[in-house]
This record gives C-alpha cells, structure tokens and sequence, in this order.
C-alpha cells in the first residue's frame, strides 16, 4: 500500500419502532421460523469480514493536495477534495441555514481502527478549513497494538481515516464515536459477532443516531448458504433489529467488485452474488457512482454507476433475504428477494477522495481512495444532517425513502442515475435505467432537497 498509484483488483471487495421497521422486524427473513438472534455465539467458520475499500487504495504518502486537473494531467484519474463532493451534493445550502449535524452522533465501526485518527483529522480539516471535531475512540474486546507491519491492521486503519474524515467533511457539526474491535488475524473469523456485539451495546446506550459499516463478506461465504435462510448470518441481525427499537439508522457498503464478490480464499465467484450487510432489509445498502467534476466541484456530465476498472459499485439479489415489504414497488426488478443497493454516492477510484494518514511513518501523507466505503460514511453524514433537521432519529429510513422515490412530490431530491452497469471481473451484472435499478438503487441524490424530504 505505500506506493504511489498502486493499481489493484478488489479482495472482496426516534425511541418508537417505526411502522416501516416494525413490518420488517416481523417479517422473518428467510426460511419460516428464523427468529433474529439475541447474540451470537459459536461463530468458528464465518467469514472474515473485509472493509469494503480494500484494495481501493490508488496512492499515499504524498507531500500535498492536488487539483483534479493536474490529476487528470499527471495521474490520468480524476481526484476530489471534500469541498468538491459539498458543491456536487449541494450541501451549501443546508449550511447556510444550521443544518450541519449538531446534536446528532455517528457511529463508525472498524476492526483495530487508527492510532493517529485524531492527529490525522485535525490535518485534514486543517487542510479543507473544516472545523476541528474531537473523534471519541472506543475499544472493544481485546484490540492488539498496532503495528505498522500487518497488512491487515493497516488496511483497516486506512479505512477508518477514510470514514472518519469524511463523514465529518459532510455533517462538521455532528459528533463522531469510533468503535475499534479487537479482531486479530488469529481470530478473524471472530470479527462479525464482535462487530454486532459492540453495535448492540452501542445502541443499548443511546451512544449515536446513525451507523456507518463499511465493511461485508459474502453471502455465499456464511456457513449454511442456502440452508434455513442461512442461519449462522440470522444469528448476527441482533444489533439490526435493535437498531430498529431503537430508531437508530443502519448503513452499510453494497461492495467494490459489481454484481460479484469475494470468496473465502480471497478470489471472486465466476457468477452473481451478494454480500452482507448490505443485503439486510435492516440496513441501507449504498452503492457507488462516478462523479465528473471541475476543480471546483461543478458537475460536468451526470453521474453513472462506478465501473472504471479499479472496481464496481455492489449491487444485485440476496441469496437469503426475500422482498422486504419497502420493495414490493420494484418487484418486477427484485424478484421474490431483496434488491441492493437503495442509493448510491461517490465512490469510483477514478474520481478518488484525498485522505491524510499517518498511521505508517513510512507512509505519512496524502492519499487517494475509493470504493462503497467512502459512499457509506459521506451518506452517514447525511443523515445526521436530516436528523437534525427533523429534531429525532429517523430510524430505518428504508420505507421512506422508497416512498419518496414512488410517490414523492416533485423536489424530493433522489437524481436518477441512468448510465452505466455493475458488470465486474468477467461476471455480466446490472444496466442502471429509469427509476430503481440493481446497479445504483434509485441513484443519487440532490442533498439540500433530499434532507428536506427525509426529514418530514
């Protein structure tokens, strides 16, 4: 990871239940009788779980900030500041008007997290004018000193500066709680009860409003595939459904390798698949696009489905989940199962986001990334935005946003993404098209327009 344009192929890439949460809590997802666990135990084989910017890492440890012009120039890629993706998304107006994330809380979740974070964000926002923000760190299980050496811990310290950073950069105002568990290379495949188990406590605790995961494994890889709704992932959907109880917004990363995904030795399957904890009907799936922008952040042509040979925004049909009651408007799309994404940001490497890391003081600097993991915490920060807006959690804003997608009057704020597809590593995947698609979800968003809408 630490030279400059490393190119590389994804690894693997309010208190009251609401009615929308409530219909999907009762509806049990899978084979008839699965109930959604209270916790989770014996977990030996599941899969590991992979931040989904793996492999998404296109530069680092460089001196300076570049104009997306002179990456074009030199670099043959575009890049993006925060103040660009701000000027794309419209979040100006929001601003102006106090709508920034205070009183709200987000909540980052990242096995072995950063030990520079801190130091890393205040540069960063040093860098972009952004006000400063004290990050709260917890630790959670038996978290290893970091060491500089494992590809593993590095790679999941640059996908907390990645999330870190930029949900600040869109909600300046909200407070920001990173959750780091302890989930060694020896005990990996301990990672997604751990996550669960700490998201659960989260919420239990009222610690934030909204969480952002930008991390999946397969559906395919959780043991019992196609068995009794795969039971050993039902088992993990306890914090979900709290989350649901609670009013707490669940987001999660829809993968980097299109209508593919990983397998457990780290290849991807030769056929349609899809990865969890996207495919949760408790979860909002964001997907990735492209963006083209000028230095100042105007668009230049619309954006499509990110597919720029780096990687492929996630989208397709779980293999566990049937048609939540929020999708029966796009079963003809769907099928009898859920469809992902349900929206989609910014996440092409082509159009990379500047991040600043200092995790590895042989590779302290700026970098480029992309993949779902940046989309899903620029949308946490969205969220906290019409939180605030709204003066209470939203909770699963699913049903909501499809109603709004449906029916919505005119200035809802969802822009249609209509080009490009998910196709991925030689597996045929998804066109975007006219209104809900499996390769963008609705689309995009207009977010001075989108915020309003949510939060009504």
């Amino acid at each position: 990871m630490g030279r400059p344009l490393v190119r590389s192929r994804s690894t693997r890439a309010a208190a009251a239940v609401t009615a929308g949460a409530a219909a999907l809590l009762a509806f049990s997802a899978g084979a008839p009788g699965t109930a959604v666990a209270s916790g989770a135990t014996a977990a030996d084989a599941l899969p590991k779980p992979v931040p989904a910017a793996a492999g998404h890492l296109l530069a680092s440890g460089l001196p300076a900030v570049l104009p997306t012009s002179t990456c074009l120039a030199v670099k043959k890629i575009r890049c993006y500041t925060p103040l660009q993706y701000r000027k794309a998304y419209n979040l100006a107006p929001l601003y102006k008007a106090g709508i920034t994330g205070k009183g709200r809380t987000i909540l980052i979740v990242d096995s072995f997290g950063s030990p520079t974070i801190q130091r890393d964000l205040n540069t960063f926002d040093k860098q972009f004018g952004l006000p400063d923000t004290r990050v709260s760190v917890v630790k959670w299980g038996k978290v290893p000193p970091f060491n500089p050496k494992s590809a593993d811990q590095t790679g999941w310290a640059g996908e907390t500066t990645l999330d870190v950073e930029y949900a600040h950069a869109i909600a300046p105002g909200a407070k920001i709680v990173l959750i780091e568990t302890g989930v060694s290379e020896t005990e990996g495949t301990q990672g997604f009860p751990e996550m669960m188990g700490a998201e659960k406590y989260a919420i239990d605790h009222n610690w934030g409003d909204v969480i952002s995961q930008s991390f999946g494994a397969t559906e395919n890889t959780f043991p019992g595939f196609g068995t009794n709704g795969t039971q050993s992932l039902q088992k993990l959907r306890f914090a979900f459904a709290a989350a649901a109880q609670k009013g707490v917004t669940v987001l999660g990363a829809s993968g980097d390798a299109g209508a593919t995904d990983g397998t457990l030795d780290n290849k991807l399957y030769p056929y349609k698949v899809n990865s969890w904890p996207s495919s949760d009907p408790l979860v909002t799936s964001i997907g990735g696009t492209r963006l083209t922008l000028d230095d100042s952040g105007r668009r230049t042509a619309p954006d499509v489905v990110w597919n720029d040979g780096y990687g492929a925004g996630g989208g397709g049909v779980s293999g566990v989940f049937a048609r939540p009651s929020f999708q029966n408007g796009v079963a003809g799309v769907t099928g009898d199962h859920r469809g992902t994404p349900d929206i989609s940001m910014t996440g092409a490497v082509n159009g990379a986001a500047w991040v600043y890391q200092s995790f590895d003081p042989k590779n302290t600097g700026w970098g480029l990334v992309g993949g779902t993991s940046e989309a899903t915490p620029i949308f946490s920060g969205i969220v906290a935005l019409a939180d605030q807006k709204a003066g209470h959690r939203l909770g699963l804003i699913n049903p909501r946003l499809y109603a709004l997608a449906e029916h919505g009057a005119a200035g809802h704020g969802i822009v249609d993404v209509t080009s490009g597809d998910n196709s991925y590593a030689g597996v045929q995947g998804y066109a975007a098209g006219k209104g809900y698609d499996l390769a963008s979800g609705w689309g995009t968003i207009d977010a001075s327009l989108f915020v309003s809408a949510l939060a009504k």
